[in-house]
């Protein structure tokens, strides 16, 4: 039976790095190549918007008076137009939490 081929240290080392230089940067190819192309932001309908502008006038006449309650409800006076505002409303005051 023949003798395996013995390496050095640094050689076990610098196939190692070497390795892990070539996966970061297959790695770094692939995210770059598969990368969503932006989605164009739709237009908010004019119901959505003017029910998002009468929301932020609440959430800001709620910050003035600062009951210190840190609770703000909101109650359902539009039907119809809940669920096909709902994405609208959730991207506008998603930051808002």
């Amino acid at each position: 039976m023949p003798k395996p081929i013995r390496m050095s240290r640094r050689s076990w080392i610098a196939a190692w790095a070497m390795l892990c230089a070539a996966g970061l940067a297959a790695t770094a190819g692939l995210n770059a190549s598969s990368a969503p192309d932006p989605q164009p932001e739709k237009p908010v309908s004019a119901e959505c918007a003017e029910r998002i502008a009468d929301i932020e006038t609440q959430l800001a006449k709620a910050r003035r008076e600062d009951k210190g309650d840190g609770v703000l409800a909101f109650s359902q006076t539009q039907v119809g137009t809940e669920n096909d505002c709902l994405d609208d409303l959730r991207n506008q005051f998603r930051g808002d939490q």
